[in-house]
């Protein structure tokens, strides 16, 4: 038997580790590190504004969980800068997980698809990454791509450390649950889907954003905090590389050069 294959055969017969939450010491660490992120984006941002254009499409961001648009106006601008009619949710902060936000979300699709005249992107950051999973799976006709950050997209909230938070506030089963939506997390819209994620996340663990493999499915590691994925570097030249591709030809991230440094080469497994 082959190393390769040996190597194979053990993954599939070594059980599988118990859902967990990030590290203490990792969710202690968020504000300071996504505090440097921003930081080192706006002292990057004019280089930033170099990396592959858009074409004009429509790009709606939604942002994590308890955030708002505030907290995705950094990307949004970037984005804009690049070429993209980049756009927030407006709908205030994202706390509430009901019938009424889910019907309010595809109000925000709808209104970018009939503006721009053609299939829209969606990146979502934290719980909004769920929520551009589970929207396009609703409207595939209308989304080009997704791309989630950092996202707990696993069916099981025992990855995250804001289960509890988000239980109290929304309940077991939100309103989508109980209608038969949201059931399974896990499962890829039917669209090109980028999962971009950090084994240094304090809020998710990493492997409750991992996606599994598929024609058009993919992960991304970069090296950041769970709070800084939106301005990180390495994440938004990730982000600008998967938006910049013609539409109907997406291929899986290959960075090449200086760029492949930012992306760690160990196995998301």
């Amino acid at each position: 038997m082959s190393t390769q294959a040996a190597m194979a055969d053990a993954a599939t017969t070594r059980p599988a580790m118990p859902p967990r939450p990030p590290s203490r010491f990792l969710a202690l660490a968020e504000p300071g590190r996504a505090l440097s992120e921003l930081a080192t984006f706006y002292a990057l941002r004019p280089l930033l504004t170099t990396l592959k254009k858009g074409d004009g499409h429509g790009v709606l961001v939604l942002p994590g969980f308890m955030a708002g648009d505030s907290s995705t106006r950094p990307l949004r601008s970037l984005l804009s800068d690049l070429g993209y009619d980049a756009v927030g949710w407006n709908l205030g902060r994202n706390v509430r997980v009901d019938n009424a936000r889910v019907a309010a979300m595809m109000d925000c699709i709808d209104e970018l698809y009939e503006r721009t005249g053609r299939k829209i992107s969606i990146v979502g950051w934290s719980l909004g990454g769920v929520f551009a999973r589970e929207l396009a799976k609703q409207a595939p006709e209308k989304v080009r791509q997704v791309i989630s950050l950092g996202s707990p997209i696993s069916d099981d909230r025992n990855h995250t450390n804001a289960a509890r938070l988000f239980e109290w506030l929304n309940g077991r089963e939100p309103e989508p649950m109980k209608d038969g939506r949201f059931q399974s997390l896990a499962e890829a819209p039917p669209v090109p889907t980028t999962s971009i994620l950090t084994k240094t996340d304090g809020v998710v663990h990493w492997r409750g954003s991992i996606q599994e493999a598929g024609p058009e499915t993919e992960n991304i590691e970069v090296i950041a905090s769970h709070c800084g994925l939106g301005v990180n570097p390495a994440a938004v030249f990730a982000i600008a590389d998967r938006l910049a591709q013609e539409e109907g030809k997406w291929a899986k991230f290959a960075p090449e050069g200086l760029a492949s440094l930012m992306f760690p080469s160990c196995s998301l497994h």
